[in-house]
């Protein structure tokens, strides 16, 4: 992939815009160091949930002890494990910036289910499908942020046509999609039809539809932290809604007409219901 950095273009991007208000004080045209990624951290005082400082720091090499290993070191220590002058890991950055609470709850279940800790939560058997759903949200994640309840429904239902298109202006105006998973924003510098993430929906007030993009994510941050410190939430990927992004009304310039969600190979029909 081209490492040439391009702000302006992501800024431009509605994909990107969670992202925007962090990106919007980075050096244009290159690759922030690890200080200066540091120095927005020191801005804002992030910690993890055991009470560290988060620090973004060179990726350790080589095989590693388990204290050392990404989950347990950010757990106990706060440090990040960052390579410079790469997508995926700036983007994970960018995303602790944006949403840390989020990020430091998922990291405290990755944590608990690694060590003999998990036992009071979840028994041994549920550890790695609660593993496998925390990666998938903090990869893939999308939260899907909703004031009406009609539009919830056929998301989870699948109907794509009657959401994207025949509800269109109810989603402009009661429905948001905020990527989160820093896994899907690097698959945002290229995107392409059949891009797809994992939606968790959140209910929130219709007002919340007109704050600013700080406001709005720090409300997420805070609505889906509350959300993931309950251990019988995300335990399943079927917690989970399949959200074609593209169908996103204005996240691409083909998808002005009805035919654009007639491809059912990128608005698949719903997994049956059991």
């Amino acid at each position: 992939m081209n490492t040439t950095l391009e702000w302006n273009l992501l800024l431009q991007s509605p994909l990107f815009a969670p992202l925007y208000p962090v990106i919007a004080r980075l050096t244009p045209d290159r690759f922030p160091t690890l200080d200066e990624l540091n120095a927005l951290l020191d801005a804002r005082q992030i910690a993890v949930q055991s009470g560290c400082a988060l620090r973004f720091v060179e990726q350790g090499i080589g095989r590693l002890a388990f204290e050392q290993q990404y989950e347990p070191r950010c757990y106990l220590t706060g440090e990040v494990q960052t390579r410079q002058d790469n997508w995926h890991d700036l983007l994970n950055a960018l995303v602790w910036l944006t949403y840390p609470a989020a990020k430091a709850a998922i990291n405290t279940r990755h944590y608990h289910a690694l060590t003999n800790q998990a036992a009071e939560l979840e028994s041994s058997s549920q550890r790695g499908a609660v593993r496998d759903t925390n990666t998938l949200l903090d990869e893939s994640g999308v939260i899907v942020a909703y004031a009406d309840e009609e539009l919830a429904g056929l998301l989870r239902d699948f109907q794509w046509t009657e959401l994207f298109w025949q509800r269109r202006e109810r989603v402009k105006a009661s429905m948001g999609f905020y990527v989160f998973g820093h896994g899907l924003y690097e698959k945002a510098l290229q995107p392409y039809i059949g891009m797809t993430g994992q939606g968790l929906l959140l209910p929130v007030e219709q007002d919340f539809f007109s704050w600013p993009q700080a406001q709005q994510s720090a409300h997420l941050d805070a609505l889906l932290a509350d959300y993931l410190a309950d251990p019988e939430n995300c335990r399943t990927t079927r917690e989970l809604s399949p959200v074609p992004l593209l169908g996103v009304p204005g996240w691409s310039a083909d998808n002005n007409c009805m035919s654009y969600y007639e491809n059912s190979d990128y608005f698949r029909p719903g997994r049956r219901k059991c």
